[in-house]
């Protein structure tokens, strides 16, 4: 299986969360290498850090804002999507493309808990053909591990290698 994948099950299943029933967040380690954050600031918006946040935990080295990135750092959705894009060394690819997922992919999600484009993302921990489940931070302001349908919500997937190296 893919180290991202054993990875971010594990970390989703230790139950980081932001600031839910009156508990204080836990997403220190999450929330680190973006020192400019706050607690309060990534409160209810951290999926993209999670993910960060286990490609490291699983052995990856890339900085937290690629060259490719116009928009923003990898604490935000979109620019994951700019990376993959822009990289040829990484595979993006969309849900209804001939390339199927694989465990250990980071899937892209539109309009999952917002009417927006690039509002969520996880990392793939089974395919199946009607269903993925993900490893995902900020699932209602918790980690979790979640089915998901293959449906218009997923906007595409990102492959990063497993000997990848950020140049």
């Amino acid at each position: 299986m893919h180290q991202l994948a054993v990875t971010a099950e594990k970390e989703a299943k230790k139950f980081y969360h932001g600031f839910v029933s009156c508990t204080e967040s836990n997403l220190h380690e999450i929330i680190a290498p973006f020192p400019k954050w706050t607690l309060r600031e990534a409160d209810r918006v951290w999926c993209a850090a999670f993910v960060y946040y286990c490609c490291q935990k699983s052995g990856m080295s890339f900085p937290i804002r690629p060259k490719e990135c116009a928009s923003c750092n990898l604490a935000g959705c979109i620019a994951w999507e700019e990376w993959a894009e822009k990289d040829k060394n990484l595979c993006y690819f969309k849900e209804s493309s001939a390339v199927s997922p694989r465990i250990g992919d980071i899937v892209l999600f539109d309009r999952v808990f917002d009417n927006t484009e690039h509002d969520h993302i996880g990392i793939v921990l089974e395919v199946s053909a009607e269903y993925i489940v993900t490893a995902e931070g900020n699932f209602n302001n918790i980690s979790a591990v979640v089915a998901r349908k293959r449906d218009e919500h997923i906007r595409g997937y990102i492959r990063i290698p497993e000997k990848y190296q950020y140049r």
